[in-house]
């Protein structure tokens, strides 16, 4: 069992971390192709910031520093796999993440609205946003996994993405 100061600084970080998660996930996301790669990236950028957390400065914002821990992660993750070409320069990354922090502010209560309405949604629409979304299948594995068409799940998924932009709407305007 750690100390008071130890807690402190687990909680510090742990609310650090889920604030700044949602961005590291679209940065990743534009600079990796592969659902799974993205989410060891993820992954490794998490484990990163736990190694590394006592070397964090106070006064800089930690968007920022998470995500030049994450850049370095891509980094890695094309070098670790020399056949695959990297997709994006350094400059571009470096640019995309500078675009993330002047965001940041924006992307968190977004994506705490987009829990919230994935929550309300009934289990089988959320079992097809996870079929496509977080598992990476294409729509022909998920219609065979239905016992659907193509057709009848990219139609179910446009409506179940249409009630979700409709219910972060309203979330975000209650909020604001």
């Amino acid at each position: 069992m750690g100390t008071e100061k130890e807690i402190e600084i687990r909680e510090k970080m742990t609310r650090l971390w889920l604030s700044a998660e949602t961005a590291v996930r679209a940065f990743v996301a534009a600079a990796v192709g592969k659902m799974a790669d993205r989410e060891d990236v993820v992954q490794q950028t998490a484990l990163t910031v736990a190694r590394r957390f006592e070397e964090y400065d106070d006064s800089r914002p930690f968007l920022a520093w998470v995500l030049w821990l994450a850049k370095s992660r891509v980094i890695d993750h094309y070098r670790s796999r020399s056949k695959l070409p990297q997709p994006l320069s350094e400059q571009l990354l470096d640019s995309l993440a500078s675009k993330l922090v002047e965001r940041g502010e924006k992307i968190a209560p977004r994506a705490e609205a987009l829990e919230h309405c994935l929550e309300q949604l009934p289990n089988r629409s959320r079992q097809l946003i996870r079929s496509k979304y977080h598992e990476g299948q294409r729509i022909e594995q998920i219609a065979q996994s239905i016992r659907s068409t193509p057709a009848s799940v990219r139609v179910t998924l446009f409506r179940i993405r249409e009630s979700l932009a409709e219910c972060i709407e309203r979330r975000l305007a209650m909020e604001g």
